[in-house]
């Protein structure tokens, strides 16, 4: 029995932790920006949108994210400039990058980024990347 309540004080401990976490997701695709909101909204992590560089730098500003899902390639421009002015300002929060677009194993060492998840991919190997990243 007092294992069983253990557990599930661990499990409550966990799912607390996830919704008090707050997750920006920069996407200039409306429908995969979507899809990948309502998968994180579901499972209790807050999420804010963004589908340019001038919108992320804004919603980060304005209320910092404990985790940026970044895709590279943005309209306005690219993704690594999010991570160059977010680290002029001393707050580079931590990273996955999703992209269609090549990226090169340095750039990812440069930025310090967690995670890289190549376009397409299924959307649970993102959920599963930002829960692990949500309870780091």
């Amino acid at each position: 029995m007092v294992i069983t309540n253990r557990i599930a004080s661990d499990v409550r401990r966990q799912a607390e932790a996830r919704r008090s976490r707050r997750v920006l997701v920069v996407e200039d695709e409306a429908p995969l920006r979507v899809i990948v909101r309502r998968n994180l909204e579901h499972r209790g992590i807050h999420v804010t949108e963004a589908g340019t560089v001038a919108e992320a730098l804004a919603a980060a500003r304005g209320d910092p994210p404990d985790l940026l899902v970044l895709d590279i390639n943005l309209p306005d421009r690219s993704g690594w400039e999010v991570l160059r002015e977010l680290r002029l300002s001393g707050s580079v929060p931590r990273t996955i990058v999703m992209s269609a677009a090549r990226v090169p194993r340095d750039r990812l060492r440069e930025f310090g980024v967690a995670a890289f998840l190549p376009k397409p991919f299924p959307i649970d190997a993102l959920v599963r990347l930002v829960t692990s990243e949500a309870e780091a």
